[in-house]
């Protein structure tokens, strides 16, 4: 990208129309040439405040956003490459203690080469006043969602962008922590950038320019809406009559031409926003849906099982939104259906074990309400990770067990012809669990399962 928008038309083309307040800055003196009196400094800042008509790399102020009010944090790029300085962090440390105190979130619109060189490691040390604001911020219960323009380089990406809960790029931004003069010679550009960091799980979606006002309206609304009450499990879009056996159970959860995850998540809201990725380098766009979405009025967190085996980075990406939720006091729905959990070699190395493990912890631990509704195969621990203890439904067309029958036969060392009589034995039909105690009601008529 080489047309950059300057800061104040960054916000002017994400705030609603005169909105946009500009806060007060901290006063900070410094002697000539700045903090390490580094020779021509004071010329190199007076020439970009003439060429930019900004005083510093950062603008901060509040607006609505499609009606919501918010912090906003615009990047003059013009103004020494966007760096963080020492009178940047003053800024954003006021922007953010002002979000706080204001119960606003915070929108940072990033465009920086990093720490500004002629501060020394007082510009590096800004990094850590950054991440101390946005951990307060957290942990205070306020959204984060990052715009990443271009460029947004070093430290500026490892703590407002990489940081934020929601990660937002406009087409084609450099993104990286190396920037373009300090990375290796032989390096793949294609690998700096927007696109190539929401395939490698750091950033949620590439957003067109014409679109971010909206996308961005869209996700401050879902993330400032809270609720303490549980989400409601859709009812089942598939068959309504029990099964009569347990490997008709299976049959059926298996039958391809099944409801998946997609068309509850599209019946059941009214739009939804879909987060991507697990900030440790894997996505598992097949197996695992994850965002938020509106039901009835109010928000909803999803993570959602789309019948297939789910990879380490699905479970990552659904235990990072589960723990989104719980922080935000939104209450999450989560749709088991995969066989179990991905088990070949490369899901070994990628820490499967470990991952499910984080899903299992975040359920566990989970202020917010979890409600679940099994929707097809419920295959083992690797489906159990994501079910809500004492808020799990199932539908008639759906199966859980310890085990695929075909395995528990093997295992028990029983022929082929056993594994029907295998899967009754196992108890795993919707009105064996409910009779178990293991799932609460039928979603098709809201009454209880009988055997």
């Amino acid at each position: 990208m080489t047309d950059r928008p300057t800061a104040r038309e960054t916000v002017a083309a994400v705030a609603d129309d005169s909105t946009f307040t500009e806060l007060p800055y901290p006063a900070r003196e410094s002697g000539p040439d700045g903090p390490l009196s580094w020779q021509g400094y004071d010329a190199a800042r007076a020439r970009a405040a003439e060429r930019t008509g900004e005083r510093e790399s950062v603008v901060c102020g509040t607006a609505r956003v499609e009606g919501t009010p918010a912090v906003l944090l615009s990047f003059e790029f013009g103004f020494l490459g966007g760096s963080l300085g020492e009178r940047t962090g003053d800024r954003l440390e006021a922007a953010y203690t002002y979000a706080r105190e204001h119960r606003l979130p915070v929108v940072p619109l990033i465009a920086t080469g990093g720490s500004r060189m002629q501060e020394g490691m007082l510009a590096l040390t800004q990094l850590q006043r950054v991440a101390r604001q946005s951990a307060l911020t957290r942990e205070a219960g306020l959204p984060q969602l990052a715009v990443l323009r271009d460029p947004t380089t070093g430290g500026g990406w490892a703590t407002l962008g990489a940081g934020a809960d929601v990660v937002l790029a406009l087409p084609g931004a450099q993104v990286g922590f190396a920037g373009s003069r300090v990375r290796p010679p032989d390096a793949d550009p294609a690998a700096y950038t927007a696109e190539a960091q929401v395939a490698a799980g750091a950033a949620d979606a590439v957003v067109e320019p014409r679109d971010l006002r909206r996308t961005l309206g869209r996700w401050l609304r879902l993330l400032t809406s809270t609720s303490t009450e549980p989400a409601p499990p859709p009812p089942s879009l598939g068959t309504t009559d029990l099964p009569a056996t347990g490997w008709d159970a299976v049959r059926r959860a298996r039958d391809p031409r099944r409801p998946r995850a997609a068309r509850y998540l599209d019946t059941y809201f009214t739009h939804r926003l879909p987060i991507s990725g697990d900030r440790c380098g894997g996505t598992d766009p097949d197996g695992m849906l994850c965002g938020f979405g509106e039901h009835e009025g109010r928000t909803v967190a999803y993570a959602a099982q789309t019948g297939t085996a789910t990879r380490p980075a699905g479970y990552r990406t659904a235990a990072r939104l589960i723990r989104l939720a719980d922080r935000l006091g939104i209450p999450v729905l989560t749709l088991v259906d995969t066989p179990g959990a991905a088990n070949d070699a490369e899901a070994e190395r990628q820490g499967a074990g470990a991952a499910i493990a984080d899903v299992f912890g975040a359920v566990a631990a989970a202020r917010t309400p979890v409600t679940t509704l099994l929707i097809g195969e419920g295959g083992s621990g690797g489906a159990l990770a994501l079910a809500a203890p004492g808020n799990t439904w199932a539908t008639p067309d759906s199966y859980f067990s310890v085990i695929a029958p075909e395995l528990a036969a093997a295992i028990l060392k029983r022929p082929r012809e056993e594994v029907a009589a295998t899967a009754d034995q196992l108890r795993i039909r919707p009105q064996d669990l409910a009779e178990l105690g293991l799932i609460r009601h039928a979603p098709r008529d809201n009454h209880e399962y009988r055997a």
